[in-house]
């Protein structure tokens, strides 16, 4: 539980214990880890060309060519991530501070220097009140999705315009829709002993953040709101979540928009087997942003199973898609990108996972033209 604390959205899918180094300071306890982690992979592009964030297109599934390899970061970054938690009063106070970077980039010269402070927030709270919680971190809709994918500690979709200076796709985008890290005062209601959950936050409102076109919405004055009612026993979760956000149009071709979200899911563990089933639904959810794509209707859907033919070696299988309704201009045509990932993670140690995965995505326009990318991946994680 410490390193989910202290990796926050990144370590839940993780396997293997906390390697963090605790150190006693007065009334605090201090805790230094983080993970690295580098993967080869190789992908190449077929099809025709689909408009729009087409994760499997040529632009961005191979970077603007046919075929291309990168040694690079999976779905996760490496981070270095300090912690600090204590007893006051009545309280049990943490704090936490998460920095971020890339492994691979376009130039062998060039300053690495592009961090990404993703987490920096603090709680308080006790087992009657339940835990406040203030900063910067990730958002509570379609974090279930993420932690659970169990190629957040691999590649998934391995999109090379994403890779390079940043990070694989995982399923974002072709399964659910990224769950992002805004500023925002989040509450944590105590567990009820049935095993009943409730998670809210006001969110710092954020603006669309389109990658193949310009801004089209700025953020209103209110908060975006998210929130999660979860149930949990005997190695069962299940999760219904929602979140909205009014956009003001930029200029007078478009109207506002209210971006509106509803999330369903479950999983399950017994014994080597597990299971999991997402699906996110609404009006604005974008593809790998808030509102990315602008007003229209999309779905996303996530299906995975996983066995542990040893204690060491898990097998999987995952399939995604994200399915837009209509062919409004912001799609710029995409239909649908869809990935299916079957991957092998082998824990050598409690602190390195192996990890091999064989991924196909595709998208398709409303026209009928399909794009195709085949990838591979090797490589692995360690945590520390």
């Amino acid at each position: 539980m410490k390193r989910i604390f202290m990796l926050g959205a990144l370590a839940a899918g993780a396997t293997q214990s906390a390697q963090a180094v605790d150190l006693k300071a007065g009334d605090w306890n201090v805790s230094v880890g983080g993970i690295v982690n580098a993967y080869y992979t190789q992908v190449s592009c077929s099809g025709d060309a689909v408009g729009g964030l087409a994760l499997a297109s040529q632009g961005l599934g191979c970077g603007g060519e046919n075929n291309r390899t990168t040694i690079g970061n999976g779905l996760l970054p490496n981070g270095l991530v300090t912690s600090a938690s204590s007893h006051q009063g009545d309280y049990d106070v943490k704090a936490l501070i998460g920095i971020y970077n890339a492994t691979a980039t376009d130039s062998a010269i060039a300053q690495n220097s592009g961090v990404d402070v993703r987490q920096a927030f603090f709680t308080f709270g006790n087992a009657s009140m339940g835990t406040l919680k203030l900063g910067r971190d990730n958002g509570i809709f379609g974090s279930n999705a993420i932690f659970g994918d169990m190629t957040l500690i691999g590649v998934g979709a391995p999109v090379q315009a994403t890779q390079r200076g940043r990070v694989t796709l995982g399923h974002i985008g072709a399964g659910y829709s990224y769950m992002g890290y805004y500023g925002q005062v989040a509450y944590s209601a105590p567990k009820s002993a049935s095993g009943i959950g409730f998670d809210v936050a006001l969110v710092s409102p954020v603006a669309d953040t389109p990658i193949v076109a310009g801004s089209a919405y700025s953020a209103k004055s209110s908060p975006q709101l998210q929130a999660q009612m979860s149930y949990a026993a005997d190695g069962f979760k299940g999760w219904l979540g929602a979140k909205s956000q009014k956009f003001t149009a930029q200029g007078t071709t478009k109207d506002d928009l209210t971006m509106t979200g509803l999330e369903a899911g479950a999983s399950y563990q017994a014994g080597a087997f597990g299971m999991l089933a997402n699906v996110q639904s609404g009006k604005g959810l974008g593809i790998l942003s808030d509102a990315d794509q602008g007003d229209v209707t999309s779905k996303h859907v996530l299906l995975q199973g996983s066995y542990k033919t040893s204690d060491k070696l898990k097998l999987g299988l995952s399939y995604g898609i994200s399915r837009n309704d209509e062919a409004t201009p912001g799609t710029g045509g995409l239909k649908s990108n869809a990935n299916l990932t079957a991957g092998m993670y082998y824990s050598l140690t409690s602190a390195i996972t192996l990890v091999g995965e064989l991924a196909q995505t595709r998208s398709k326009s409303f026209g009928g033209a399909e794009a195709k990318l085949n990838g591979v991946s090797l490589g692995g994680i360690i945590f520390f």
